[in-house]
This record gives C-alpha cells, structure tokens and sequence, in this order.
C-alpha cells in the first residue's frame, strides 16, 4: 500500500485536494503494481515552509512511502509526474517540490500483515 504525505505552504482548496487526490491516484500508476485502490493519501495545507530562507513561494513536501519496491521502478516517471501535478493545480514550480521516497518492507492492513520476505 502507497501513503503518500502532502505538505505545502498554500492553501488547497476542496476541489484542488479533489483534483490532487484523482491526479495523484493515476500518477502511482507509474510504480509498478500500485494503485489508488490501495492508495492512502494525507494533505497538509498552510504549512510554514521555508525554502533558501525564503516564505514567500509556494512550496510543497511529499513523502511517498511504498511497499515492495526496492528497485525503485518507476519512480523517476512519477517524480515527473507528481511536479507536473501541483505545477498545474497549485502553481509550485518543480524548484519548490521535495518529495522524499521511503521503503516499506513491512506493512498491515487491518489484522493483515504484508513483509516483503514473504515474497522471496
């Protein structure tokens, strides 16, 4: 299961969070075997975020946590589609986004537990 984490320092309007939440869903598509069916997404608008000891730009913070993806694929099409993304629907140009990826080896959902060794 993807959680992608979202932080900026602009407001995000209901219907941009909705636009993001479809956007963003299509986007894990480019890992490999992801999608918004197991996708968990958290927004965090108005944030103080500082940038090159600036709060004057818009700026974003995402952090992609996904499980079983040690290779990474996908990621550099989904880097570059996640900048378009909040370039179109808030303005952040790609400067002003940082997006950290995290590897899940282990995960739970509900009282099922997923490891990646289970796998091997």
């Amino acid at each position: 299961m993807p959680f992608i984490k979202v932080k900026t320092s602009c407001p995000i309007s209901k219907e941009q969070e909705i636009t993001l939440k479809s956007l963003l869903g299509k986007a894990i598509e480019l890992v490999p075997g992801k999608s918004e069916e197991y996708l968990l997404l958290e927004f965090e608008d108005n944030s103080r975020l500082w940038l090159r000891g600036e709060y004057t730009e818009p700026i974003a913070y995402i952090e992609a946590a996904i499980f079983g993806n040690e290779s990474h694929a996908g990621y550099p099409d989904f880097t570059a589609k996640v900048s378009e993304i909040f370039r179109d629907v808030l303005g952040i140009a790609a400067e002003n986004l940082y997006i950290k990826y995290e590897d899940i080896p282990a995960w739970s959902v509900g009282s099922q537990y997923i490891d990646i060794r289970m796998f091997r």
